[in-house]
């Protein structure tokens, strides 16, 4: 059974706005608006298109996840955008880092704001204490050395673009490129210069509306001593326990 019907009501209760205003900015009535948050009818598909982009939530998210678990307060804030952030939890109440292996991250633009993408994430915790959310993402190419593709880089969630600090490295989950890991220069409020630290590529810019997450460089594991065929969740999984952290599959 589709949960649109109660996440349209907390999505709007979030926003703050009435259902008349919600209805005026989709351009339908009020009482079609209701139905949908009442469960009298669910939206066709143009309607959950438009529902997607006026709270910046993805459709599956919209329908499958349930945002009653998800507290306000972990909702991205960049620019004009406004995004759920599922955070998993492990059961002590601890936040757990999700790992987001290679063959993930493909998907990781379309999911990354959908709670069953996130939860069929396997987990790590770190052998030392940490504050925030965190999350592991894998590296692609050679524009950050000494890091290679199959390395993997631990970020902490960045709640927003005012607390970017010129020159640090930062992973940004972007509109057209997906992940990437790149050194950043703040150019104003509404661009973002990025920078490899190879420098046969070039910088380029890229708009904060176009930026969906931002994870502040916090630690990397070095896998370039694998063979690329030998990348993959078992040989991270390896490397996390030489370290002594602990990493477990989540358990459903």
């Amino acid at each position: 059974m589709s949960n649109i019907s109660d996440n349209l009501r907390i999505l709007r209760k979030i926003k703050n706005v009435s259902q008349e205003v919600v209805a005026d900015d989709l351009g339908i009535p009020r009482s079609r608006f209701a139905s949908y948050e009442e469960g009298r009818a669910e939206p066709p598909c143009a309607m959950l298109i438009s529902l997607s982009d006026y709270y910046h939530v993805s459709i599956d998210a919209l329908l499958r996840g349930d945002f009653s678990r998800t507290s306000p307060d972990s909702l991205l804030k960049i620019g004009k955008n406004r995004f759920l952030l599922p955070i998993l939890v492990d059961r002590k109440g601890n936040d757990c880092i999700e790992v987001v292996p290679v063959k993930a991250s493909a998907g990781y633009l379309n999911g990354y704001a959908d709670p069953e993408y996130i939860g069929k994430l396997p987990l790590m915790s770190l052998p030392f204490s940490i504050t925030g959310k965190h999350r592991s993402f894998p590296i692609k190419g050679d524009s950050m050395p000494p890091l290679k593709s199959g390395d993997y880089v631990i970020g902490k969630y960045v709640e927003s673009v005012s607390e970017l600090v010129n020159g640090r490295t930062y992973i940004l989950l972007t509109k057209e490129d997906g992940i990437v890991y790149k050194r950043v220069q703040k150019k104003s409020n509404a661009i973002l210069e990025l920078h490899s630290d190879n420098k046969i590529y070039d910088p380029y810019p890229v708009k904060t509306e176009d930026i969906f997450e931002i994870w502040e460089f916090v630690c990397s594991l070095n896998l370039s001593d694998k063979k690329e065929e030998e990348i993959n969740l078992q040989s991270v999984m390896g490397m996390l326990r030489s370290l002594q952290v602990e990493m477990q599959q989540i358990k459903r």
